[in-house]
């Protein structure tokens, strides 16, 4: 009976993960886990992160995003020179190399999400439309996760930690 609840216990503990972890697959390009951060209110920009994988023999280019939550989307980098950190638009979009990923998250490439009419709320999902040079446009749902997700994410992470 023990080994049952154990059992029950673990499946229950990992549904959640399984219900917020999302990719979308389309020709050559996967994106996993596009997500977000709630605003508070009055703020009127928000991030978007994802990663996104060119699995083509050519190079292909994030030009553009769009979704009804916002009057805008940007794609950005943010970089650190001299102790100050700095954030700076990609006119020309971002470039994923054939055969690489490339990932935006927080303090490096993400998506600008400006003009937000209303907060962004834990739990929500909204729509993005990814505009591509090189590739089909890609509908995906960003995901609004709690404010300590990223964090969360990094501590969460034992890539590096090896089997002995």
């Amino acid at each position: 009976m023990k080994v049952k609840s154990l059992v029950v216990a673990l499946l229950l503990s990992i549904i959640p993960a399984l219900a917020s972890a999302h990719d979308y697959t389309q020709d050559n390009l996967k994106i996993d886990h596009p997500w977000s951060r709630p605003t508070p209110p009055g703020t009127p920009t928000g991030v978007g992160y994802l990663t996104i994988t060119n699995i083509g023999e050519a190079p292909i280019t994030l030009i553009g995003a769009q979704t009804p939550r916002a009057g805008h989307v940007s794609i950005h980098e943010s970089s650190m020179s001299d102790g100050v950190m700095s954030m700076k638009p990609l006119k020309q979009g971002l470039v994923i190399p054939a055969g690489e990923t490339v990932e935006l998250k927080p303090h490096s490439y993400h998506l600008m999400l400006e003009k937000l009419p209303e907060p962004l709320h834990e739990g929500e999902r909204i729509p993005l439309t990814l505009k591509f040079r090189g590739a089909e446009t890609v509908q995906v749902e960003l995901t609004v996760e709690p404010l300590d997700y990223g964090v969360m994410k990094k501590e969460m992470d034992h890539s590096g930690h090896q089997m002995e």
